[in-house]
C-alpha cells in the first residue's frame, strides 16, 4: 500500500466514526439530509438549515421516552 491509499483509508475510517460519533450524540447532519433527500426525492425542495435544526431538536425533544434522562 502507498502512503496515499494509506492516508486515503485512514480518512475514510475517521468519517465513518465521525458519523457514527453524531448519530449518538445527536448532531443534525444537514448535509446528509439534502444529499439523501436529492438522491431519493429529487422533487422536493429541502429544508434550510436553520429549519432542519429547529426539526430535528423539536423531533428529539417531543418523544416521551426517547431520552435516557
Amino acid at each position: 500500500m502507498t502512503t496515499r491509499e494509506i492516508l486515503s483509508e485512514t480518512r475514510e475510517r475517521v468519517e465513518r466514526v465521525a458519523n457514527i460519533v453524531r448519530r449518538i450524540i445527536g448532531v443534525p447532519d444537514y448535509d446528509r439530509y439534502v444529499a439523501h433527500l436529492h438522491a431519493h426525492n429529487p422533487e422536493m425542495t429541502p429544508m434550510c438549515r436553520r429549519d432542519f435544526e429547529r426539526q430535528r431538536i423539536q423531533d428529539k425533544y417531543s418523544r416521551p421516552g426517547g431520552r435516557c434522562c
